[in-house]
């Protein structure tokens, strides 16, 4: 199961057997007082430089996510996707839940983005999947509906179900759904993790459809954040996570270290070039 996304110049094929696919979280101003602060002022300097940065550290994708306090979606979502697309080469996420903001976004985003997301909720279902299918692009689907995230395997799977089928009733090709399982933090239940693992397996074995994970959710409020979220990601990757929603500087060593034990990387050639960066860039500082 192959999904493929581009920019105006690059392709990026997600799944199939390939190497994991990293998609970029840190143009989103969650948790980020910078960036809030620069969006709210329509000062687009921030997103630029988390654009080259994430691309610098191994994003393959980047997750554009305008949603703060005070910003007007409808307005900046199309301008952040035009600012990243003009400093980058990397397809795009665009990620909103404001349906207005996202049709603008996919009105001037060149090549072929994903558009980040569909609930098992009805309304997100009617409103959501004919935008997908109007533009051809694929969608992730959360497995979430009007009850939230469900806490056990059954019942994700269920939704996962859900979306694939009416996103295929309408023309969208599989191959076009990304299903996101969803992570809960640890700190708040030490048994999260196991459901979502679960049902990871499960979606891969039923659907067979690419998945995506913004991973960073498991370790929210523990320490040691980079540490769990790596040792969390080896066990989704080999579980049937494709394109997890990442900070690529601090987890993509991990990543790496999960393709190469899975037999992802031919001769270890892509794990011993990055950690070869690493050591330069560290010489150099």
């Amino acid at each position: 199961m192959e999904t493929r996304v581009s920019s105006a110049t690059r392709e990026v094929i997600i799944g199939g057997g390939r190497p994991t696919v990293l998609i970029g979280e840190r143009i989103n101003p969650t948790g980020k007082k910078r960036l809030a602060e620069a969006l709210r002022s329509g000062d687009l300097s921030v997103v630029r430089e988390e654009a080259l940065a994430q691309v610098a550290a191994g994003a393959d994708i980047l997750d554009v996510n305008v949603g703060a306090t005070g910003v007007d979606e409808l307005a900046l979502l199309p301008l952040a996707v035009q600012a990243v697309s003009e400093t980058v080469d990397a397809p795009l996420c665009l990620d909103s839940r404001n349906i207005k903001a996202l049709a603008a976004a996919l009105a001037v985003c060149p090549g072929r983005p994903i558009v980040n997301s569909v609930t098992g909720e009805e309304a997100s279902l009617a409103q959501v999947l004919p935008l997908v299918k109007k533009y051809g692009v694929p969608v992730i689907g959360l497995t979430l509906d009007e009850k939230g995230i469900p806490n056990d395997a059954d019942t994700r799977l269920a939704i996962a179900h859900r979306i694939v089928q009416r996103a295929e009733a309408i023309g969208i090709p599989r191959e076009d759904v990304i299903i996101d399982c969803l992570t809960l933090s640890l700190g708040a239940n030490t048994k999260a993790a196991l459901a979502t693992l679960e049902a990871v397996r499960r979606v891969k074995a039923d659907l067979e459809v690419n998945q995506t994970q913004g991973c960073s959710n498991i370790s929210h409020g523990l320490p040691n954040r980079i540490a769990l979220n790596g040792a969390y990601l080896a066990m989704a990757i080999e579980a049937g996570l494709t394109c997890p929603t990442v900070d690529a500087a601090q987890v993509r060593l991990a990543i790496l270290s999960a393709d190469l034990v899975l037999g992802r990387d031919d001769y270890a050639m892509r794990f011993i070039a990055t950690f070869r960066q690493a050591q330069a860039a560290a010489t150099a500082s």
